[in-house]
């Protein structure tokens, strides 16, 4: 359009403009980006479940000077860990915490294959684990391809043994069988995609070779693969009951698309906003307000449980915070911290596939390569179960990502009749707190390899580093 046009048209100037976060990358920024980048997928591959991401965050935080909130320690950098599947971050800001926190919230447990109490069985003399699927997941993902074992087990003497099993070259690995095409026409391909699948038959290949000996013996299979794990760790078949062992994809994270510009691996749902928000406490010097950055457990099935959202452990830390900062915890104080504080709710969102754009209303939709996105409201139908961010807080939050050159959106889930989803926010949001969902979009949520661009990873980055520094 020429410039008489505009002129004539002032309105067109007013419009919201499609920016791509690439193209107001610098040389500068990209060389940070790649190296963010690189962190990011070490961190997604030694982080799989959420007791080895917060070991991860717990180990960089003590290299970067955080002391345990628990110990009679001075300074201003702290961390509070909560049976080893929560962790908080935080540091004392030079404001009084009496004007309210800046909290980042995201979650660091991912969808998967959890062992049933008593998992191991025998049949047609194959060695099986039984499992019971944990949180959303598509159920045909998870067969016909490699998995490794990853948790912990409590001995019956209380000794601790930690399982890593699949991960290493030459460890073995795991799977689930699959009906092949030739005989799955009446049991499968005529039922829908949700039914073809039964949860009960997502059972692990665990072994096959029998105990030698006695060949009249009965599971024999599983008398040998009981023989295995006491020899290795100690395992009698009682210790599974008290036990948190879970089944993930054995594959690494890695650079997706012939320009690398994407990273596919499991469990960046949400581990990339638990990243992004980890990096940037550890980036910023000496904050205005008192920062807190949040990882918590069992966001995929509702934050429930004394490691999620709902469990009183966030409390107890600014309790705590506010005695090293030298004011007494008294609940009227803290519930006023609370109610004058500001949120993130560090979440993803999906990006629009070009697969499957019936489902998303493209005007409001998260596209992969335009930065963070905010999002005012999640929830299903009519905003059901959502938190519902205000216009004044949008309002900031927008202002702050413009004068700070944060390349953002301001999309929703996808057509509200489709479906939806929650987050924490409701949960943060009802000590009075300002709270909004801000995190990047991804392709394929869920599935045991999603997708995220390396942009918005460094835009996400960005924007919490200036909400923690600047908001």
């Amino acid at each position: 359009m020429s410039e008489e046009n505009k002129k004539a048209n002032p309105a067109v100037n007013f419009q919201i403009k499609k920016k791509l976060a690439w193209d107001y990358l610098t040389d500068k920024d990209k060389e940070h980006l790649q190296a963010l980048c690189q962190r990011y997928i070490n961190f997604l591959n030694t982080a799989k479940t959420e007791r080895e991401a917060t070991q991860v965050i717990l180990h960089q935080a003590e290299k970067l000077g955080f002391k345990n909130i628990e110990e009679d320690v001075q300074g201003d950098k702290f961390f509070s860990l909560n049976r080893d599947k929560n962790i908080a971050l935080c540091q004392l800001g030079q404001e009084d915490i009496r004007q309210g926190i800046r909290l980042i919230v995201s979650h660091i447990d991912s969808p998967r294959l959890d062992l049933k109490p008593n998992p191991l069985y025998e049949d047609q003399d194959i060695g099986l684990l039984r499992t019971h699927y944990y949180g959303g997941i598509k159920k045909y993902h998870w067969v016909a391809i490699p998995l490794a074992l990853h948790g912990v087990v409590i001995l019956s003497d209380g000794k601790k043994v930690e399982l890593k099993i699949g991960e290493n070259p030459d460890d073995p690995v795991f799977t689930i069988s699959d009906l092949l095409p030739h005989l799955g026409r009446k049991s499968m391909e005529t039922k829908k995609i949700k039914d073809a699948i039964e949860g009960e038959k997502l059972t692990i290949l665990f072994g096959q070779q029998p105990l030698p000996g006695d060949t009249e013996a009965k599971e024999r299979v599983k008398n040998n693969l009981l023989c295995l794990l006491n020899e290795k760790y100690g395992l009698k078949e009682e210790d599974f009951i008290s036990a948190e062992i879970e089944l993930v994809p054995a594959w690494k994270a890695q650079e997706v698309g012939l320009d690398r510009s994407m990273i596919g691996g499991y469990g960046q749902d949400d581990r990339i906003c638990a990243f992004t928000s980890m990096e940037a406490i550890f980036a910023q010097t000496k904050p205005r307000y008192t920062s807190v950055v949040l990882f918590v457990d069992k966001e995929e099935i509702g934050s429930e449980g004394n490691t999620g959202a709902l469990s009183r452990f966030f409390e107890l830390v600014i309790s705590k915070l506010m005695q090293k900062a030298g004011i007494k915890p008294e609940e009227h104080l803290l519930r006023e911290i609370l109610f004058l504080s500001k949120a993130l709710s560090a979440d993803v969102n999906a990006a629009l596939d070009p697969n499957y754009p019936e489902v998303f209303e493209k005007q409001n939709a998260s596209f992969m390569g335009q930065g963070i996105n905010i999002c005012k409201y999640t929830g299903s139908g009519g905003k059901y179960a959502a938190s519902d961010a205000s216009a004044e807080y949008m309002g900031e939050i927008r202002k702050l990502f413009n004068e700070n050159k944060v390349t953002w959106q301001a999309r929703e889930l996808g057509k509200v009749d489709e479906g939806g989803g929650g987050t924490v926010a409701k949960f943060l949001a009802a000590y009075g707190m300002d709270m909004i969902d801000c995190g990047p979009p991804i392709l394929s949520m869920h599935a045991p390899f999603e997708i995220a661009g390396k942009a918005d990873l460094y835009e996400t980055y960005k924007a919490y580093k200036i909400f923690l520094e600047k908001c």
